[in-house]
């Protein structure tokens, strides 16, 4: 009895690894200008991303409108919240900018294996910017 509950404990671990592994967004993403790295991953049905390493690693969230957060580390922010799948785009969710203090629509689209372009939007898609981040080791 304890075999087969190990047994099926390890194909269950090695079917969630590999579902994982052939999500094509979740891993490491830098930004075009080289200041930041960003995590994606998964959590429950939806996608987050968090800044885990930037260049000045002190560096604070001074122009977040809530004073109280102010304070707090930018490297280690969760600045991509609640994203769907949808084929190759990702939406439904938003970034946060810590340079700006501001909170956008976004959406994320793959193309290709190492490049994820990433639109951030006020209202409509129209009215907005777009960046391509770079997959990472």
């Amino acid at each position: 009895m304890k075999k087969i509950a190990l047994t099926c404990f390890a194909v269950l671990l090695a079917f969630c690894l590999f579902a994982q592994g052939n999500d094509p967004i979740i891993g490491k993403w830098q930004n075009p200008s080289g200041e930041g790295k960003i995590e994606i991953y998964k959590k429950g049905s939806k996608y987050f991303g968090k800044l885990y390493w930037i260049k000045d690693a002190n560096k604070k969230d001074e122009k977040n409108p809530d004073e109280n957060l102010r304070s707090r580390k930018i490297q280690g922010l969760e600045i991509l919240t609640n994203f769907t799948k949808n084929g190759d785009t990702y939406e439904g969710g938003q970034i946060y900018d810590p340079k700006l203090g501001k909170t956008y629509s976004c959406k994320m689209t793959i193309k290709g294996k190492d490049k994820l372009d990433i639109r951030g939007y006020m209202g409509v898609s129209l009215l907005g910017r777009t960046e391509t981040w770079k997959r990472i080791d």
